[in-house]
């Protein structure tokens, strides 16, 4: 399989598997965006205010590489208001849909689509004065030639911020299903396993990765995002929650017990454990964030 880059893999790496419950995985997957960007705006909030910080003025030309349903793109372009963005997606689905919610925004003019698996090249761009990457590189087959891109691409002096996480989301407590204790913890560790094979970048050393492709690193940070504080949670955490959870439940289907799938199986389906009303429910997620120069 091509991992293309694409932010449609930002809320679940998990979608290499049949949907048995009948969901369409690209409209899933834009809701999971959409939901994650709302969830964690104060996260990206912070994010480009620190790219701006580092910035030194002068960002005119933004590249968005894997920009998904664009919440980075919409992000970036309320940060710099003078900026235009070109954002990149294998994804026609989710460019259409970027598209759609530029004109909603009226920022239609300042954003140029382009469909293209950015791999090995960005074509046609050369004056970009920052690329903004999140959760994209890890899903290429080759990321040092997808680096190797990006600095061609940058003016000199300008930034590359990649954004990358280490696996999906986490939602429920050890016992929050008390006859199997653990639950969630042993799908992801079956889900790390499919990772290995299909996404076998995940977790990798980018700063290691960032400097031998000629960056240098400005920025660094590793930190866990968290949302838990407001009782009751919003009604977005338990529609991420579940989204989420269902697309770990396909991907881990024969991966597992018969008994952890039932136990699973109870906590999608609208009854009295189901994550969409839970009161036990948190999101967290643990998120990377690297800022690097082009000299």
């Amino acid at each position: 399989m091509t991992h293309h880059v694409s932010a449609g893999h930002h809320g679940s790496h998990a979608d290499t598997r049949s949907h048995s419950h009948g969901s369409d995985p690209g409209d899933d997957l834009a809701q999971i965006l959409d939901l994650d960007a709302e969830l964690f705006a104060p996260y990206l909030a912070a994010t480009t205010r620190r790219i701006a910080d580092l910035s030194k003025g002068g960002v005119r030309h933004i590249v968005d590489l894997g920009a998904g349903t664009g919440a980075g793109t919409f992000a970036l372009l309320e940060r710099f208001p003078d900026a235009r963005v070109t954002a990149v997606d294998s994804s026609a689905a989710m460019l259409e849909q970027l598209t759609r919610a530029a004109a909603a925004k009226d920022v239609a003019a300042r954003v140029r689509p382009l469909q293209a698996d950015a791999g090995a090249s960005l074509p046609g761009i050369g004056d970009a004065d920052l690329v903004w990457a999140s959760a994209s590189l890890h899903h290429l087959d080759d990321p040092a030639a997808a680096l190797a891109a990006v600095f061609a691409a940058l003016r000199p002096g300008g930034l590359l911020a990649v954004a990358e996480l280490d696996g999906m989301p986490r939602f429920l407590p050890d016992d929050a299903v008390p006859d199997r204790v653990g639950l969630e913890a042993r799908c992801r560790a079956a889900l790390a396993g499919l990772h290995a094979e299909q996404v076998p970048h995940l977790g990798s050393d980018w700063a290691a990765a960032l400097t031998g492709a000629g960056f240098a690193i400005e920025h660094e940070r590793t930190e866990e995002l968290r949302v838990d504080a407001d009782t009751p949670l919003p009604e977005s955490a338990g529609r991420y929650a579940y989204l989420t959870l269902r697309r770990i439940r396909e991907a881990v289907d024969g991966l597992v017990d018969a008994a952890d799938l039932v136990a699973f199986d109870a906590l999608l389906d609208g009854g009295a454990q189901d994550v969409r009303h839970r009161a036990d429910l948190v999101v967290r997620s643990t998120r990377e964030l690297y800022i690097a120069r082009r000299p």
